[in-house]
């Protein structure tokens, strides 16, 4: 099982590749990802699905992702014709009337009516292509009143671009269209010429197909090699057409998702909010889990060991030796509450990875594991502080879970650089099955590393063995 965390690829030391393709948690898409599932997988209705014994390129003018395709292609050009009309003829207004007060709210409404067309566009896309845009930003709209909404609608660049969509998607809707309805009806009618022969072999006079005429002679289809040579022709055309409608709705895919969904500083902000959300829980909970350790450990561990020191001067006097020994006793309480105060403050950040930095402190996690560790750094330079607190803390998570589920007998850690990452490497030779969808560590371990643009590649099979590869941006 692989499941793949954050946004983009990479590969390991031994030379195997990954990729993400943009899934959160427990395999759902990203919302705010665009993905085409067409691209995902190729089941039946798609050319390059596993299992067929016919190969692809028979099966595609069969298949129902060409007719779905197909069907995209028609849709276009009525659409592209209301669009086109609409765009131009509510913006001509618009532009006309801005000499008075009138064009402005006609011009916003204008836009808002390429946005809400473009909303009908991303549902057909979405519909016949597969291909799943996220909306826009929503309008931002501070104040209530038209004159605020109209504002808010011409700033927004989303409305200017669901515009520029109507307009070029017109040519391109007639051009695609032409395209395809005369490779189809060309194909399949050269391709079934054949039937149509034997069915009328005289019809209107004409003895089988003209190919060529004038007023002094005529060339006809109509001998049993000259047919043969039709439908081989109308073949090829019948098996190139479905490529060739799949290379238009491509770029009809490009216009809907560069024009119609959100920009990429959108997008981007909506991650970084995402991922501060991410950063601001998982601050919380470290400060609650510290504040629960020391409430329930040290702090607690101190109050009795106040306590048996108090009683333990009370005694000093009547009995020195009852006194003495509850003198040792606590100061071997004081032992046991310095031991947890370390432990918790190696926990917040380890001082030995400060002074001497992942080697050291990777060193140090393994020789408490409880099994064999084998520790690699490759690294000619640190990386900044809190990416190497990171690494630090995702290593020292994956061996705990070494050491409690995987029943490992061995396991290595390797780290070490590729360009402007951070990359890290934890194998062990465990039972494997570890699913980060199920809830567990892992799962908020990808979290962590999403927050900083990281990758969590987890490849477990049953039985195992468990790899689990980390990429983390370098930012030395």
């Amino acid at each position: 099982m692989i499941t793949e965390y954050g946004y983009g690829q990479g590969q390991g030391r031994d030379g195997r590749s990954y990729r993400h393709h943009g899934d959160t948690d427990a395999g759902r898409p990203d919302p705010h990802s665009t993905y085409d599932r067409y691209d995902r997988y190729d089941g039946p209705d798609g050319f390059d699905g596993p299992g067929h014994r016919v190969p692809a390129v028979l099966r595609a003018p069969f298949a129902g992702r060409t007719w779905r395709e197909f069907g995209y292609v028609l849709l276009g050009l009525p659409l592209g014709i209301l669009l086109f009309t609409y765009a131009v003829t509510t913006v001509s207004l618009g532009a006309g009337l801005l000499v008075t007060l009138l064009g402005i709210p006609v011009l916003a409404a204008a836009l808002a009516g390429c946005r809400g067309f473009g909303a009908l566009e991303r549902a057909r896309a979405r519909g016949l292509l597969g291909l799943d845009v996220a909306p826009p930003a929503p309008l931002r709209v501070r104040k209530h009143g038209v004159v605020a909404w109209t504002g808010a609608v011409l700033k927004s660049g989303a409305s200017w671009r669901a515009l520029l969509y109507a307009v070029l998607q017109f040519p391109w809707a007639v051009f695609s269209f032409v395209v395809s309805v005369t490779l189809w009806s060309t194909g399949w009618s050269l391709l079934t010429y054949p039937l149509w022969f034997w069915v009328f072999p005289m019809y209107g006079g004409q003895d089988g197909l003209q190919l060529y005429g004038d007023e002094t002679h005529s060339v006809y289809l109509n001998n049993p090699f000259e047919i043969t040579v039709t439908a081989l022709v109308g073949l090829l055309f019948t098996l190139a057409t479905p490529w060739i409608v799949r290379a238009l709705t491509t770029v009809d895919r490009v216009m809907v998702h560069g024009l119609l969904g959100p920009s990429r500083l959108a997008t981007r902000v909506v991650e970084l909010e995402s991922d501060r959300g991410v950063v601001v829980d998982t601050a919380a909970a470290d400060l609650r889990r510290i504040e629960r350790d020391l409430h329930d450990g040290a702090q607690a561990r101190l109050v009795a060991l106040a306590m048996d020191l108090g009683l333990a001067r009370e005694k000093l006097s009547e009995d020195p030796e009852v006194a003495a020994r509850m003198v040792d006793e606590a100061h071997g309480e004081v032992k046991t509450a310095l031991k947890e105060l370390r432990d918790l403050a190696r926990g917040i950040h380890p001082a030995v990875l400060t002074d001497r930095g992942l080697d050291a402190a990777l060193s140090s996690v393994a020789s408490r594991c409880a099994v064999p560790v084998t520790v690699e750094v490759d690294l000619a330079r640190r990386p900044a502080a809190a990416i190497e607190g990171i690494a630090y803390f995702t290593v020292s998570e994956l061996l705990q879970n070494i050491s409690k589920h995987s029943g490992a007998r061995s396991a290595s850690v390797d780290v070490w650089r590729a360009e402007n990452r951070l990359m890290l490497q934890v194998v062990d030779d465990g039972t494997g099955g570890a699913d980060v969808t199920a809830g567990s560590g892992l799962a908020g371990l990808a979290e962590r590393l999403d927050a900083v643009d990281g990758i969590l590649v987890v490849d477990s099979p049953a039985g195992g063995p468990t790899k689990v590869t980390a990429e983390l941006p370098w930012r030395g």
